[in-house]
């Protein structure tokens, strides 16, 4: 019975999200994750003041199905959180312009979530997050530098996390093989 009501609810997750009109051009969820991974920033959509969409650029990390940025204890970003959970993140790893054409080359994932705000000091996944962003933009630096950054900074600041529910990837059809 456990297994039933579990593909149901997996089922449900599916049929929430569109599926992609041009499906020839998704890519693999490899692939998708490839761009996750190694991409250095993306847009993060929220709801923002006034029912205007805001989208903020992020550098961001990447792991276990979870995006992680951090931010600044106040301001728009944590605002539009606390109005509305369901968000959506764009990376976009190649965007060649092809002039002949009248076209581009890109290569794009998307990621829709639930997105939450880690306050918590004590929190081991706040510390996981900004962890994960250091070895991401700073992999050089010394674990002894890179602990008193982390440490420096744990008050001043919150990590947020999307749980990613549902994730894309597309490419153009002329970069498909």
């Amino acid at each position: 019975m456990q297994q039933k009501k579990s593909q149901i609810e997996s089922d449900k997750v599916i049929l929430m999200f569109r599926e992609m009109r041009r499906n020839k051009q998704q890519l693999s969820e490899e692939a998708t994750l490839k761009i996750l991974n190694e991409a250095t920033n993306g847009v993060l959509a929220l709801d923002g003041d006034n029912g205007y969409t805001y989208a903020v650029p992020l550098s961001f990390a990447y792991a276990d199905g979870k995006i992680y940025f951090h931010a600044a204890l106040s301001g728009h970003k944590l605002d539009a959180i606390k109005n509305n959970d369901k968000v959506s993140f764009c990376v976009v790893s190649q965007d060649d312009v092809i002039q002949e054409t009248f076209t581009t080359h890109y290569v794009s994932a998307i990621a829709f979530g639930r997105i939450r705000v880690i306050e918590d000091n004590n929190d081991p996944e706040k510390r996981r997050g900004l962890e994960l962003l250091a070895d991401k933009y700073s992999p050089n630096v010394d674990s002894e530098n890179r602990e008193k950054e982390i440490n420096g900074k744990m008050r001043a600041l919150v990590v947020i996390v999307i749980e990613v529910e549902h994730l894309t990837g597309k490419a153009a059809r002329e970069l498909i093989k």
